[in-house]
């Protein structure tokens, strides 16, 4: 494997993660989902690093790098909401969020051409967000260290930036739709 792949290889790493991720917070062994997810979150800030300072980017990571955060932060959110560290709303939000830009991909590649995703600094926050309240609710669960006035103010700014950057996403694609050419059927 050369180093270009290297990012692409991390996302993978990530989504094969999502399994012991979600075993590891179903069992309650908390001190393994804590590791896990730690590593997820560092190898989501490596992926782009190395992609962006080595000029390591290829389609494929363009595409990898957004559906592993979706993977790994739908199993993560399924998993904490079936032991009861996450509300379901918030867990139907982020989901349905996900859902909506998968969607509008799919619609874009469908109706323009080729997709390539550009997540916004808004996006990036959220994701962000939604790895640090994993963590810190897996923290609380573990420790009592955890104050759960952190986690309501994350839960909080989870569901600001879920929603913010899911209508986000809709302007701004909606309006690259809407100004496109119509792909010609082949």
């Amino acid at each position: 494997m050369n180093g270009r792949q290297l990012p692409n290889a991390i996302s993978l790493l990530r989504i094969i993660l999502v399994a012991p991720v979600v075993w590891s917070i179903l069992r309650h062994d908390d001190l393994a989902a804590l590791t896990l997810i730690s590593i997820a979150g560092v190898s989501d800030a490596m992926d782009g690093l190395l992609a962006k300072r080595f000029g390591w980017v290829t389609h494929l990571g363009t595409i990898l790098d957004p559906l592993a955060d979706k993977v790994f932060m739908a199993g993560s959110f399924l998993a904490a909401v079936w032991v009861g560290l996450i509300p379901p709303w918030l867990t139907a939000l982020v989901i349905t969020r996900d859902a909506v830009i998968i969607a509008g991909a799919l619609v874009y590649q469908w109706r323009v051409g080729v997709f390539r995703p550009q997540p916004s600094v808004l996006s990036k926050v959220n994701t962000f967000l939604q790895i640090s309240l994993v963590l810190t609710v897996v923290m609380g669960h573990y420790t009592a260290l955890v104050p759960p006035s952190a986690v309501m103010a994350l839960m909080t700014a989870v569901a600001l930036t879920t929603l913010t950057s899911g209508v986000d996403y809709m302007i701004h694609w909606g309006r690259r739709i809407a100004h496109a050419p119509v792909q010609e059927a082949t």
